[in-house]
């Protein structure tokens, strides 16, 4: 058994096909054309995000999202996982019709209970929208600013990375990297080497949502690893969305083999049939991959992981149960250097 923790996966992505149907029949919604035989269903991007914002129109009450993140976390146990990053939107629950601050409540309801039930330990990342534009993803960082909460930890941005240049954003995220949370955001998915490079630049993250796309560019992987950049992968998405072909052509190990600290994510799991131990499979059997590797790859996620730190040791301590957290350090650091 190797323990596990995440650090991108979107909330509402994380809904699982039947919790869907369940608050479709409460809200006598039909979602046959988007789950057929217990599954999510569809062909290309577009369809892709039809069939997600159907079902996530569906959570609509404090409570919807408390049975979400509850439901979400339960399993993320069972799996194993000892940590959960989940990626928030205000503007989507605000086109939902819910208060921002209640779709908080709710989702840290459902964490507590979640945590009361297994001890996973989590935490939310608040994101602007990036084809919003500048002032919406600027409203986004201002409101969890003024309304910060103690399990709201980070910001970042998600949404079409094609749209605006980096740098239009940087006011949002100095707000935020201001008020203390910790930065990351999407890039080097769809587009390629440069798109992290500029959020690089502009934004200043210390971790890039996927960001596989560096590989296109030496010198940027150097960076990366230089500053010791984390990246959040998500190799299952990454072939779903046809970033690339297959696992073998998939970038992750040669990164990592540069010095790159990489983790390993599910992004947005029932959409692409997958879930956290399934991308630490995938890491074993096309990675190659072995248990010590796969337990340094949940290390990094947790050092990277925007919690206090008196959390970070504490998981990191039933990471490693029979060591101290400086002797792990010292472990995971020789294990780096061997690799």
């Amino acid at each position: 058994m190797v323990l596990k923790a995440e650090l991108h996966c979107h909330v509402e992505g994380a809904a699982s096909p039947r919790l869907v149907e369940k608050k479709a029949a409460k809200y006598g919604a039909d979602v046959s054309a988007i789950i057929q035989g217990g599954k999510f269903v569809w062909h290309d991007f577009t369809s892709f995000l039809h069939a997600y914002d159907q079902a996530s129109m569906l959570f609509r009450t404090e409570e919807d999202y408390a049975d979400l993140a509850e439901d979400y976390l339960l399993s993320l146990s069972r799996q194993d996982a000892i940590y959960s990053e989940l990626f928030i939107s205000t503007d989507h629950a605000i086109s939902a019709g819910l208060d921002p601050r209640a779709y908080i409540e709710g989702l840290a309801e459902g964490m507590r209970r979640a945590k009361a039930a297994t001890g996973i330990e989590g935490r939310l990342i608040a994101t602007g929208l990036r084809h919003k534009g500048p002032e919406a993803v600027m409203a986004a960082a201002r409101y969890i600013v003024e309304n910060p909460h103690p399990l709201v930890t980070g910001f970042g941005m998600a949404g079409d990375e094609r749209m605006h240049n980096p740098k239009d954003f940087s006011a949002a995220f100095e707000l935020a990297r201001d008020a203390g949370l910790g930065i990351t955001v999407h890039a080097g998915e769809l587009s390629g080497w440069k798109s992290v490079s500029d959020a690089l630049d502009a934004l200043k993250p210390s971790r890039i949502g996927h960001g596989v796309r560096a590989i296109e560019n030496p010198d940027l992987v150097r960076r990366l690893a230089d500053e010791q950049i984390l990246l959040e992968c998500c190799p299952g998405s990454n072939i779903a969305l046809s970033v690339y072909g297959d696992f073998a052509a998939h970038p992750f190990a040669n990164l990592a083999r540069a010095g790159v600290p990489m983790t390993l994510n599910s992004d947005d799991p029932p959409y692409f049939h997958t879930d956290l131990a399934q991308e630490y499979e995938i890491a074993a059997t096309y990675f190659g991959y072995d248990d010590e590797m796969l337990k340094a790859v949940t290390h990094t996620a947790l050092k990277a992981a925007f919690v206090d730190e008196a959390t970070r040791t504490a998981l990191l301590e039933r990471l490693y149960p029979d060591k101290t957290v400086r002797v792990a350090d010292e472990l995971f650091a020789g294990s780096l250097s061997s690799s």
